[in-house]
């Protein structure tokens, strides 16, 4: 009777068997990776290969395959090995001169290269660049614009401002003002046609003005609230009125801290004398060129995509008309917006911004 070829004897050392153990016992090991450990674990405690092909459901010649490459290569060999493919057609020499013409240079008809022309310049397909590109993050037909504010105090400013947001005084209230000031009452020169099945909606891309009016707004930071005034003109006498609207809305026992631009009509003699009159009222300028930081620039974004952008207005009354529908209609739901990031965590990222555009050669 034949007995068949003799099996080698296979012995694991304890590093190796440690390793083995982990791979075969740990949840997150690849599960083909686990069952080769294991089958090298029960050849070192001297089963057979067809007892182990029967526990593992595998072929004996499965078990036999990687009980021979163990001996082999030990334990490099039970990882799986590269798998083959088609050989690269772009060399590193290739993406470094892509990406060095995309960041360095310009095409000479344009400000900024296309997939096309860089393409065309590098020899390469425009998937290719296209590929490069999204793997470096790169987008040059997309640009966003930053203004960093220069006030001498801008660090103090924007303590300041972020701590009434994230804890606002007791017995008082935060208002967040600023004027939406020259909104044109526009109307299209010939009628709208509506939304369809497959179809946008399509508006002729010339209009006819019908004047203009400014939204006083100021925006209750924890109630979401908005105290809102039209008036016609953008002068310190209606900001003076608006604060009188102000002064009349807030209960009188309540501090209020208005936040505030630097925009000549915030600062005028008559301004400063009305609020000397009235000490509950206290002034928080925001930093020069720093919008971003006055919560109501936020709300003045949100009646510009729902109510002005694709609005027509045949006259200032019928516009002033949809402000103040808009207006009351978002005071029955107020929805406050929510500050979320500490002072120092907005300082830090400016200042790792500058660090950034500082060493970029610009």
């Amino acid at each position: 009777m034949r007995s068949g070829r003799p099996m080698p004897t296979l012995t694991v050392s304890g590093e190796e068997r440690l390793t083995l153990e982990r791979w075969a016992r740990r949840p997150k090991t690849a599960q083909a990776l686990a069952r080769r450990a294991e089958v090298v674990l029960g050849a070192a405690a001297g089963q057979s290969n067809s007892a182990l092909a029967a526990q593992l459901r595998w072929t004996t010649q499965t078990v036999g395959r990687w009980r021979a490459r163990f001996l082999e290569r030990r334990l490099d060999g039970l990882l799986d090995e590269p798998r083959p493919g088609a050989p690269r057609t772009i060399g590193d020499a290739d993406v470094e001169r892509v990406l060095t013409l995309t960041l360095e240079t310009a095409p000479r008809d344009a400000t900024h290269w296309s997939t096309r022309a860089m393409a065309q310049r590098a020899g390469l397909s425009q998937s290719a660049v296209s590929r490069i590109w999204r793997a470096f993050a790169l987008a040059p037909h997309r640009v966003e614009h930053f203004q960093l504010s220069k006030d001498p105090l801008f660090i103090e400013k924007v303590r300041d401002i972020v701590g009434l947001y994230l804890a606002p005084p007791e017995r008082a209230l935060v208002l967040c003002v600023d004027e939406k000031s020259q909104i044109q009452a526009l109307d299209r020169t010939q009628p709208m046609l509506p939304l369809r099945p497959g179809q946008a909606e399509r508006r002729t891309h010339d209009y006819a003005r019908h004047g203009t009016t400014s939204l006083f707004a100021a925006l209750d930071v924890q109630s979401g609230k908005v105290i809102g005034e039209l008036h016609r003109r953008h002068r310190a006498v209606e900001f003076r009125r608006f604060l009188d609207t102000i002064d009349a809305a807030v209960p009188p026992e309540l501090d209020v801290h208005l936040i505030l631009d630097n925009y000549a009509t915030h600062k005028t003699p008559a301004i400063r004398r009305w609020l000397v009159r009235r000490p509950r009222f206290h002034v928080h300028f925001t930093p020069t060129s720093a919008s971003w930081i006055n919560l109501v620039e936020r709300w003045f974004a949100a009646l510009t995509e729902k109510q002005l952008r694709r609005g027509a207005h045949r006259s200032t009354r019928e516009l002033e008309a949809a402000i103040r529908t808009y207006l009351a209609i978002s005071n029955e739901q107020p929805k406050p917006f929510v500050w979320t990031k500490s002072a120092d965590q907005i300082l830090a990222t400016l200042a790792r911004f500058v660090t950034r555009i500082s060493d970029s050669g610009h």
